[in-house]
């Protein structure tokens, strides 16, 4: 199957994402589909709703090769730290977000083997990216009113310049 990236404006990535109750074939076969998406795109992470699967898992990739996290959630956090944060879901746009340094993110693998991960800086942003699309939320939630409308009307006008299978993801794409 080939999935397509679902972008803002698509219900889907507005919606929480459904526990996962069974590691089964269909699941392995979902996260096989999911990386190339991630590839091509050139993203380091992708999670399900992205590509219209309402189920709670992402794939990410940092440097080590694909990895799967199913259910996961975070325990703990600390810090607080600033970085220049893009989506797949939202290309063409980028924006400084502050977002816990540290987190304890906790899951299951593809084998459903418990994922305990104490993550540091991009990692963590990574994974803090990755569960908001589970949770429905998006980079533009992050912003604050005026933020928001100005990002909004800077989509629209990206859209209307390049139509929306030509957009290229700015900033550090995490998903």
């Amino acid at each position: 199957m080939s999935y397509q990236i679902r972008v803002l404006g698509d219900p889907v990535l507005r919606q929480e994402a459904l526990p996962i109750e069974n590691i089964d074939g269909r699941v392995v076969r979902m996260v096989k589909d999911m990386v190339p998406v991630m590839y091509e795109a050139e993203g380091i992470g992708l999670a399900a709703p992205q590509v219209g699967i309402q189920k709670r898992l992402f794939v990410y990739d940092m440097g080590e090769g694909p990895q799967t996290l199913v259910n996961p959630q975070i325990t703990e956090s600390d810090g607080e730290w600033a970085f220049e944060e893009g989506c797949l879901s939202v290309p063409g746009l980028s924006f400084e977000i502050i977002r816990p340094k540290q987190v304890h993110l906790v899951g299951r693998d593809l084998e459903g083997n418990e994922v305990s991960i104490e993550a540091d800086e991009l990692l963590s942003r990574l994974f803090q990216h990755e569960l908001d699309h589970l949770d429905g939320i998006l980079l533009l939630d992050h912003l604050d009113r005026d933020q928001r409308k100005a990002a909004l009307s800077r989509w629209r006008e990206i859209q209307s310049l390049r139509g929306a299978d030509d957009l290229s993801p700015g900033g550090l794409s995490l998903s």
